[in-house]
């Protein structure tokens, strides 16, 4: 069932194929390339990888692209695998049915809300904590970044510094972000600071639907469009951006679901996959939502923690549309405390104390910014 989020999204969505003038065909499809980046194995362990310690996961092998663009092997394996990319679009043409892009997606550094997940548990967070705009001492609805997370940013700063002026990574052609400001911070001590040719400036857009899993957490409920202005006027907002958040339902306690955030997931894309032609593309974003791209993309679960990055080589294709069958509930209903749980027992959720009663709910699951 779609909802008015996919209403929206299909508005920002709306116009011709960017690679290809289509008529019937205009149904994306999306798959990962396999074998380019460490991310892509499934024997590489999501827990303890990070970017900075594998070259961001890319692969040391050679492309079919290498004989004639490096005959004597003098150019960096960034190099290589960007004429590689090359050639598979130029082998694609301008009338293919497929297109590539190279999608760098960085999860936000550490913010507010998740150092007050930490401090409460997890299950007492989502059940009372995390429906409050903080607790006194820190803000979380909307949340920034602490300290660590603005470290976090500029280790990236530093590490894409040394990709790009030592190993001769592409310089990014697009930059989005989700409206969050941990995004919207970490996308600018990332990249803001950075020498930049003139030909790639670092000129962000926030996108609505690039944001986290809605859920009934404050820090998933985005400021104003006046109020992001102020916060980042180097930022640019798709065209549409409305002026208040039209899509946050935490005070109606109701939730997105996966199936949901899927389809607003793939809506995104194909905007940016229909409009954009440029291949070398920076994604801000937060880990719920890096999940469900990557499940659009049939790319395997590859969870990030704050200030982590992945890289996905993505194929995207043209093909027949399909009439949908499948129908899904777009919100859920989400259990809250009405004041702090007595205590929380693991995989059952907070206890939660009543005037007469003390029950248990379900809230261990909630997704939102918490992830």
């Amino acid at each position: 069932m779609k909802s008015s989020l996919l209403s929206v999204g299909l508005a920002l969505a709306s116009g011709a194929i960017a690679w290809k003038e289509v008529s019937s065909c205009d149904e994306i499809q999306y798959s990962s390339v396999p074998g380019v980046f460490l991310q892509d194995d499934p024997k590489t362990d999501p827990s303890n990888f990070d970017y900075a310690n594998w070259n961001f996961g890319l692969i040391n092998r050679t492309y079919p692209s290498d004989a004639h663009f490096d005959p004597h092997h003098k150019k960096t394996q960034w190099q290589r695998f960007a004429n590689y990319v090359d050639s598979l679009n130029h082998e694609c043409g301008k009338d293919a049915q497929v297109n590539y892009k190279v999608l760098f997606m960085g999860r936000h550094g550490e913010g507010w809300h998740n150092t007050a997940e930490s401090y409460y548990g997890t299950p007492a967070w989502n059940c009372y904590w995390a429906e409050l705009d903080g607790n006194g001492t820190s803000v979380w609805a909307d949340a920034q970044l602490t300290p660590n997370g603005v470290a976090q940013a500029q280790k990236a700063n530093a590490y894409y510094k040394s990709r790009f002026e030592k190993e001769k990574l592409p310089y990014f052609q697009s930059y989005y972000s989700s409206p969050l400001k941990r995004c919207i911070q970490t996308a600018n001590y990332t990249f803001a600071s950075l020498n930049l040719p003139h030909s790639h400036p670092f000129k962000p857009v926030i996108k609505e639907l690039f944001r986290e899993d809605i859920s009934i957490h404050t820090c998933d409920r985005r400021s104003t469009k006046t109020q992001i202005h102020a916060f980042a006027p180097n930022f640019q907002f798709e065209e549409g951006f409305s002026e208040t958040d039209l899509l946050w339902r935490g005070d109606q306690d109701q939730g997105e679901t996966s199936a949901h955030q899927a389809a607003r997931s793939k809506i995104a894309l194909d905007d940016v996959f229909s409009h954009d032609d440029n291949t070398w593309i920076s994604l801000s974003s937060h880990s719920g939502e890096i999940g469900s791209i990557l499940s659009v993309l049939n790319h395997r679960s590859f969870s990030l923690s704050t200030g982590q990055i992945i890289p996905v080589l993505v194929k995207a294709e043209l093909v027949e549309p399909t009439v949908a069958t499948t129908t899904y509930a777009s919100f859920t209903s989400e259990p809250t405390c009405k004041s702090p749980p007595v205590t929380s027992i693991s995989g059952q959720g907070c206890v939660c104390a009543s005037a007469t009663t003390t029950t248990f709910t379900t809230a261990t699951a909630t997704p939102g910014c918490s992830i």
